[in-house]
This record gives C-alpha cells, structure tokens and sequence, in this order.
C-alpha cells in the first residue's frame, strides 16, 4: 500500500495537513496519513509538529492556545486553516484509508478518549499509531477494533530494546523510518509483526523498495499531484 504522507502537498500551493491536501489524496485515490495534536481547550486538531511556527509563522506551542486562536491563523501563504479531526473524517468519508498518527503529549488518556469517541460513528478503514508507547498502550486497552501501531526511530528501537520496554507493549504493527530497513531488520520482523516505513521520495522511490520487500506499507512525500 502506498500512503501520502500529510496528504498530498506541497507547502507552497498547498500545505501538508490541510483540507486541500486530503481533498488531493482522495482524488488520486491514495490512503492518507495525518498527525493529531491537542489543544490547551481539549479540541482535536490536524498538525505535525508541536510549534506552530513551520506551519503559520507563529511562534507558539498547540499545547498552549486554544482552537479558537489556532483557529484564526492561516497555513503558509494560503486561505487554508488547520483544520479538526471531525472536519477531516467528514472530508473522507470512508473513502479512502486513513493512517492516523496520535502525536506525544501529557494529555494521554484525554487525547485517546477524544479519539475515540470521534471515531464511534466513523465507518471507514483506518489504523491509529504513535511514537509514545504509552498512547500505544492506552489505545490497546481501550479498543480492539483498529490495528495499532508503534512508530519507532532507530534511536527508540535501541533504547526499547535495551532497556527491555518494548516487550511491555502490545503493538499490531511497527512504523519505521525508511533508513532502518535492511534485510536483517525487514525479515527479523515481518514474521511477528507488518511493517510501514517512512518517508519515501515519490512513487518510483517507494516502488523499489517494495520490490525488495513486498510485504511493506510506504508512507510517500513528493506524490504527483
């Protein structure tokens, strides 16, 4: 499977985690990823990073404003606003497969009861993953009804290991930077587990690495739009 990577974007015409970048994806019919944030007010919003200065020129954190402010800001040069979790799950309808990225915060069990919650009357195909394992496994305790998964950097895949935690956590697939993937890595565990990697340049970059492991997801930038 091949998944746009924020949708498809630009971040010139069109900016990653917007509603004109899902609109993109689900033209060309591509399954998309997303990053979900939560505000200082509790709302659910669709943005990477924790600052919002890439994005909108502002120096603040999500963490610290509230949705109305967030709200009133506009991404890159463009009308487009940051928009909801509900406003992006109404925009795709099921029509396409959604790859949801649950970003770390200290609001761990509100952030995943508001996720939830939102996604009861949601009927389309979807897995929800993170970087924090405890979101991992506060989302495997209280679901069974999506493939959950933990998104790792080789630095947390040493510790993990190292320490011995990655064992603690239940997990439906791992999500890994591309730079990881090598024989040994790949075949180790696509017996236990199916494997995304992250990010690939363009539709030919992620065609070749599926031809050598045929069993991976490939999450894209750089999609034609």
């Amino acid at each position: 499977m091949i998944i746009a990577h924020r949708g498809i974007h630009d971040n010139i015409d069109i900016p990653e985690n917007s509603i004109l970048a899902f609109q993109k994806a689900i033209e060309m019919n591509y399954a998309i990823e997303f990053d979900i944030e939560i505000t200082n007010d509790d709302k659910l919003i669709i943005h990477h990073d924790d600052s919002l200065k890439k994005m909108t020129g502002v120096d603040a954190l999500v963490a610290d404003m509230n949705f109305l402010d967030i709200r009133k800001l506009k991404l890159l040069n463009t009308n487009e606003v940051i928009p909801t979790f509900k406003e992006v799950l109404d925009l795709v309808d099921g029509r396409v497969f959604l790859d949801i990225e649950i970003k770390t915060t200290k609001k761990i069990n509100k952030i995943v009861k508001l996720v939830l919650d939102e996604l009861k009357t949601y009927k389309g195909e979807l897995t929800l993953k993170s970087f924090n394992p405890f979101i991992v496994k506060r989302l495997k305790k209280e679901t069974n009804k999506y493939k959950i998964g933990l998104l790792v950097t080789n630095n947390d895949r040493k510790f993990l290991v190292k320490t011995g935690l990655i064992y603690l956590f239940k997990f439906d697939f791992l999500d890994v930077n591309k730079k990881m993937l090598n024989d040994k890595y790949y075949h180790k565990h696509i017996k236990k587990t199916p494997m995304r990697a992250w990010t690939f340049k363009g539709l030919a970059d992620a065609e070749k690495y599926i031809k050598k492991y045929p069993k991976l997801t490939c999450i894209c930038n750089d999609l034609k739009k």
